[in-house]
């Protein structure tokens, strides 16, 4: 199974796309979508959108794994990445993908084993896990393939029975 993972943002989007089979992963392409600051809004949410849309279409995934939003102080960041995460949705929806969301404490669970690790031990992880010689840059990237991952870990079992019974992915 392929699985995208995104870390949501306007400024940066980052993403990762792993093959996952027989509790196996590995890394198949990562990046991300970068827009200025000096460009209207609405433009830098097509720049996402197309972006993202470039990514689904040349990899090919079967699942999204994403961010889900959660509370931030900054009002005006988290409409922002509200908004991005509404043209990532699109695009995803747009090419059939199941969508799943985590919380960051999802993420930091399934990568380390612990709820409440530090952002430099969930990339780390990340890093081991995928045999990576170094930590993706941007840290978004990084984010992407732990939120990947996090799929696998969650769904992998149940994906696993599908596939031994020739049922195909949920």
């Amino acid at each position: 199974m392929r699985v995208l993972g995104i870390d949501p943002g306007y400024a940066i989007v980052g993403w990762g796309v792993l093959d996952y089979a027989g509790n196996r992963f590995a890394p198949v392409d990562f990046g991300a979508v970068c827009t200025d600051a000096g460009v209207p809004f609405e433009r830098r949410l097509d720049e996402v959108y197309a972006g993202i849309k470039e990514v689904i279409e040349r990899t090919q995934p079967e699942v999204l794994a994403i961010e889900k939003l959660f509370y931030q102080h900054n009002q005006t960041t988290v409409i922002g990445v509200a908004e991005a995460r509404g043209v990532i949705l699109l695009a995803a929806a747009q090419a059939g993908l199941p969508i799943y969301e985590y919380t960051p404490m999802q993420v930091k669970q399934a990568v380390t084993g612990y709820g409440k690790a530090v952002k430099k031990q969930v990339q780390e992880m990340t890093r081991v896990l995928l045999h990576l010689p170094a930590v993706p840059k941007p840290d978004d990237t990084a984010d992407a393939l732990a939120m990947a991952i996090t799929f696998c870990h969650t769904n992998g079992n149940q994906l696993n029975r599908f596939m031994r019974r020739g049922v195909g992915p949920i």
